[in-house]
């Protein structure tokens, strides 16, 4: 195994020192076990608030504050670092897009002038099986960069404050208000009250408590060698997943990568981990270090490093229970909630569907002098089924002979998905898949490879619990008539 000191050496040259420091930062802070808020006295009845909602947190889900406003509600976003900054670009199909124009946030031609680049088509390329085209999925990349920068400043058109340097650190929930108590960046601290808050912090809110944790590494790069071979750099072609190897270290390791402006990809490379077992030293720094160290084998050429992105991405298994917020005055969304696909972790997509109805139901009680009952994100039931899919990804063997087998069951899965018709084969990659259609993917896969399912069991180790909420969850997506978790 590689070094620490060889591992900063060679992120160091790759990506410049700024990048190293900010791997060490997140890494120490994954290694610290999640600190809760402090309690603060609970507001009387009758306490002021200052708003009425509050948004902790400035990534992605800053589309809720503009919504909120423009429903008649006094919003607040408080962020530790710069409210409405990302460091690469989403991929997304067109018509996921349209609740920016259905929310009134934008034009139909704002939308088309956010979007950098257009697809003939993705594929899923598993080492030693096959290559399976998709079209219509993750198939559009957009400025990510614009589009929440000009969130931002539609936002702030409507009144929306903003208030950056505060970090959370305290909160006490009272029967009309939560008071929350921010540290500065300069020092000292405020206290604001408000109606509800929104937890849009990611993992690195303390009730970002999922099962399932996605290490991931990458950004924008120039300088991939254009053409059509695997390893080339197709403007044309989206890698959705992408495997050169098989489990190495305990981990299958993944790549995605996505064609943006002229010359530029966004590429990353990941692995799904149990979360409680990610919590040794320098996970995303050795990510890193073998990013740069096997990029050659997923694409060719001399690449720069023009935007890093990096990160963990939480995800819920559904086979536990899910992450809940300190009280019905705390709301959670985006990573924090991690009730996008435990499968795909099309976070973007996720955010699409829920935070035009997510905003509507929260104006919807605070108008009506009530908080909101149950999660106000999008979720499928289809969900609770994929999680296991997750979960086997996550938990491989790490016996020699059997380093193959996680490639050989999802060049199965996916020969078999192909073989359903493209409309059925986007459906799971958007989430949308049916539970009828789902169900006949499991028999299409069983029906290939017989013994999938003693692999899949075996691999992932379900107990019987997980089994019987598996097994739930599957009567509810093939059987929708019942709420989704």
């Amino acid at each position: 195994m590689v070094g620490v000191e060889e591992l900063e050496s060679r992120v160091r040259e790759a990506g410049g020192p700024e990048l190293l420091e900010r791997l060490k930062w997140l890494d120490a802070e994954r290694v610290r076990p999640p600190v809760e808020e402090r309690p603060l006295p609970t507001p009387d009845r009758g306490t002021r608030a200052d708003f009425d909602v509050v948004l902790v947190g400035g990534g992605l889900s800053l589309l809720f504050a503009p919504v909120l406003a423009d429903l008649g509600l006094k919003v607040g976003v408080f962020e530790r670092g710069r409210a409405g900054v990302v460091h690469r670009e989403w991929n997304i199909s067109r018509s996921e897009l349209w609740p920016l124009t259905a929310s009134g946030l934008f034009q139909p031609e704002e939308v088309e002038s956010l979007i950098v680049a257009r697809y003939e088509h993705g594929v899923c390329r598993w080492h030693g099986g096959g290559e399976y085209p998709v079209r219509g999925a993750l198939d559009h990349a957009l400025d990510a960069g614009r589009l929440l920068a000009e969130v931002r400043r539609r936002a702030e058109h409507r009144g929306v404050r903003f208030h950056e340097g505060h970090t959370l650190t305290a909160l006490g929930e009272g029967p009309e208000v939560v008071r929350l108590r921010f540290d500065l960046a300069g020092g000292g601290r405020a206290e604001v009250t408000a109606r509800l808050m929104i937890d849009a912090r990611g993992v690195s809110s303390p009730h970002a408590t999922a099962d399932l944790l996605c290490p991931t590494v990458g950004g924008v790069l120039t300088g991939l060698r254009e053409g059509t071979a695997p390893d080339e750099l197709n403007p044309r072609v989206g890698d959705i997943l992408v495997t050169t190897e098989g489990v190495e270290e305990g981990r299958q390791h993944i790549w995605e990568g996505f064609p943006g402006r002229a010359g530029e990809a966004t590429v990353y490379l990941f692995y799904y981990a149990p979360a409680r077992e990610v919590r040794g030293e320098h996970a995303l720094l050795r990510l890193y270090g073998r990013f740069f160290e096997r990029l050659g084998r997923y694409k060719r050429g001399e690449p720069r490093l023009l935007r890093p992105t990096f990160g963990y991405i939480p995800g819920w298994s559904r086979l536990v229970p899910p992450p809940r917020a300190p009280g019905p005055r705390v709301v959670l969304v985006g990573d924090a909630a991690a009730r996008h696909s435990p499968l795909t972790y099309c976070g973007f997509g996720a955010m699409m569907r829920s935070f035009l109805p997510g905003a509507r139901a929260i104006a919807a009680a605070l108008h009506e002098g009530r908080v909101p009952t149950g999660p106000v994100v999008h979720d499928t039931p289809l969900h609770a089924v994929t999680g296991a899919l997750a979960l086997f990804m996550a938990r491989p063997s790490r016996e020699p002979e059997r380093r193959d087998e996680v490639n050989a069951l999802l060049d199965t899965a996916f020969a078999a998905l192909h073989a359903m018709g493209n409309d059925a084969y986007a459906a799971l990659i958007k989430d949308q898949m049916t539970g009828t259609d789902f169900l006949r993917f499991l028999q299409r896969i069983a029906r290939r490879r017989p013994r999938v399912y003693r692999d899949a069991l075996t691999l992932a180790g379900f107990g019987p619990l997980a089994a019987v909420r598996w097994l739930e969850g599957l009567t509810r997506a093939v059987l929708p008539l019942s709420a989704s978790p």
